[in-house]
């Protein structure tokens, strides 16, 4: 008889059966085998929150080969992932299996040592972790399937809306209300060539002015800056300015630089977009298959610490591949600041150091593991230590400073493969004089703040403390699915149904669109998976509160009429209605403004902004089947033009 080993992926099965050989079976579940039904909410709000699970459809097969594999087993180990997702599918198994022993087995990587020793370990299902994603699937649910019945009486049929995903669009539209809302002021900047190459920033006048450095460049000079708010100002500045600027004083001092934390989930996702363009959700999907092939720990976590056994191999590593001046004087612990981290017990790391060039994968799964690695090892190298030296000049009623600064080892940074370039400030003494060859004004205007893009977006929800690890990348796939923002090169903005649903949310559902009792509710969630409250009673708080709000909804609220974009086009069809940019099942589409009495559309496409360099027609905004952007001609398919980048 074989020991019956289960888990989600079938990567990961293929993984683990190598390793433990024949003694073993491996079954994959392919995820969830259980949930709640899709045609009907699924929970019974007036008999205590029962849930009626179903099994999914498609997974009949699954079950039964499990149920078959299970009655001829000698011991039978549920080894989901480590956390509540991975607790609630070994409990969905459990279930389904009947009132067979079975174990619960948890590892944090996918190697020999760690399953063999998970199997000597074998506990019991945690009921707590259980409960809290029991109570995060039935509140979202809730949330859910009670809103969206209002919003198609109160703003458009066919919508929906969830507790989190609200609150993330609600961020979006209220930093677009920023961006149109900011009044773009005109400032100057004051440059005077001064025969050095140096940045100096005035300190002490009363014109409003803000910090800038330049990079050192051979043979070439650069400008001191100050920032004035109009012409006067600064022409009268420029008027006491004397020909000569006199060094007041020279500071030099020796600065450290330590490492960063080892990556957890959020941080991954906001460097995956940083450093690659990638969403959070293909973020995760590397890091998936790097994880279930073995190469790194489970990367759905927020904690920040290291295994005692990973800091010791690091530290060898460094020891012996870099020599010991690389390595740092004792072990480096980190702490996490969160009182909320929870999830796996350790960062994202590489489970064998030793492995930098891993075989078995592909170059986007390469640089996702660079990224892990380098940033995991130089957690246990010696701090990198920098010169910096401050100038100050004078120069008629201004006081400048210079920073300049000059690496005097590179510490971790030779290991996490961080560039770094010198700034070095030429040797000056104090009272030496500069003299000023040339002296312009240069007229530039004050930025609105960015829009979100994948990177901030995630550290705005992490900081506000909605969602978890596992629920970011689903949280932005999701509102983009439903049509509530767009991104447009990189960048979120919400559509007009999105600021339309936003604001009839936030306008009759205060507690549910608010950021602090979202983040209430997360921090429940915690208590409930550390056994501290019972998830029911969670959910009948919550309930008695917004069964009121939605009472109200329902027969005060007045209805949002959510705005077309008119296109500047006269109806062919009918003659007498206007063209309009509407938004369907799939996407944008154009049709007449007098539907549904007249029922022309067609096809819309972004003007991108260019002509076409074959035909000269209008550039368009493309997409592909996957989602993916690219410039067209408007003329297709009689000019079949098309590239990734504009011309």
């Amino acid at each position: 008889m074989k020991n019956l080993l289960i888990v989600e992926s079938p990567t990961k099965a293929r993984t683990i059966g190598k390793y433990l050989g024949a003694d073993y079976e491996v079954i994959a579940t392919v995820g969830h085998l259980r949930d709640l039904p899709k045609s009907k909410m699924g929970v019974d709000l007036k008999n205590d929150f029962e849930v009626d699970y179903v099994v999914d459809p498609q997974k009949k097969q699954v079950v039964s080969s499990l149920v078959k594999a299970s009655k001829k087993a000698k011991n039978i180990y549920l080894a989901t992932d480590p956390d509540r997702e991975g607790e609630a599918i070994a409990w969905h198994v459990q279930y389904l299996l009947g009132n067979i022993p079975m174990s619960r087995v948890s590892f944090h990587e996918i190697t020999k040592t760690a399953i063999e020793e998970a199997l000597k370990q074998a506990t019991q299902v945690d009921m707590n972790l259980v409960d809290a994603q029991q109570a995060r699937r039935v509140l979202d649910r809730v949330a859910g399937y009670s809103l969206s019945p209002i919003l198609w009486k109160k703003v458009r049929r066919g919508l929906s809306a969830g507790r989190v995903q609200s609150v993330a669009v609600r961020l979006i539209v209220e930093r677009e209300k920023e961006i149109v809302k900011f009044k773009r002021e005109k400032y100057f900047k004051v440059s005077a060539d001064l025969g050095f190459i140096a940045e100096l920033t005035k300190v002490n006048d009363k014109s409003a002015y803000v910090s800038e450095k330049l990079t050192l460049f051979d043979g070439e000079y650069s400008f001191t800056k100050s920032i004035f708010e109009d012409r006067k100002k600064v022409d009268e500045f420029v008027k006491k300015l004397d020909k000569e600027f006199v060094v007041k004083t020279v500071e030099g001092r020796e600065v450290t630089r330590q490492p960063l934390p080892p990556y957890t989930t959020s941080k991954l996702q906001q460097a995956g977009a940083r450093r690659f363009g990638w969403s959070g959700k293909q973020t995760m999907m590397l890091a998936q298959r790097l994880y279930e092939k073995g190469l790194i720990t489970y990367h759905r976590t927020d904690a920040v610490n290291l295994s005692t056994k990973a800091i010791e191999e690091f530290r060898s590593f460094i020891s012996k591949e870099f020599g010991e001046k690389y390595l740092a004087e004792k072990a480096r612990v980190f702490k996490n600041n969160s009182k909320n981290a929870q999830e796996a017990h350790e960062a994202i790391r590489p489970t064998n150091v030793s492995n930098r060039e891993p075989d078995d994968v592909d170059a986007k799964e390469l640089k996702l593991y660079h990224l892990v690695w380098k940033r995991a090892v130089s957690t246990q190298a010696a701090p990198a230590k920098m010169q910096n030296t401050t100038v100050e000049l004078v120069s008629g009623t201004g006081l400048f400073r210079s920073v300049g600064v000059r690496m005097l080892f590179d510490g971790f940074l030779k290991i996490a493969g961080e560039k770094f370039e010198d700034q070095i400030l030429p040797e000056l003494i104090v009272g030496q004089h500069l003299k000023s060859k040339s002296v312009k004004v240069e007229e530039t205007i004050t930025n609105p703040p960015p829009r979100y893009t994948d990177a901030s977006l995630v550290a705005s929800l992490e900081k506000q403390g909605i969602g978890r690890p596992s629920t970011y990348a689903p949280i932005i796939s999701t509102v983009q699915a439903r049509q509530y923002v767009e991104k447009d090169e990189g960048k979120f903005r919400p559509t007009v149904l999105g600021g339309a649903v936003t604001e009839f949310l936030v306008k009759n559902f205060e507690n549910i669109m608010s950021l602090p009792f979202t983040a209430e509710m997360e921090e429940d969630l915690d208590l409930v998976a550390l056994g501290k409250l019972k998830w029911k009673k969670m959910m009948k708080d919550f309930w008695s509160k917004f069964e009121k709000e939605l009472k109200v909804a329902e027969v005060t609220a007045d209805r949002v009429k959510v705005e077309v974009e008119k296109i500047g086009e006269k109806c062919p069809e009918c003659q007498s209605g206007e063209l309009v940019i509407r938004l369907g099942r799939f996407g944008k589409f154009v049709s007449c403004d007098k539907f549904p009495d007249c029922k022309y559309t067609r096809q819309y496409h972004e003007m991108a902004g260019f002509k076409c360099p074959t035909c000269g027609k209008d550039g368009v905004v493309r997409k592909t089947k996957t989602g993916r952007k690219f410039f067209g001609c408007s003329d297709y398919p009689n000019c079949k033009w098309a590239g990734w980048k504009k011309p």
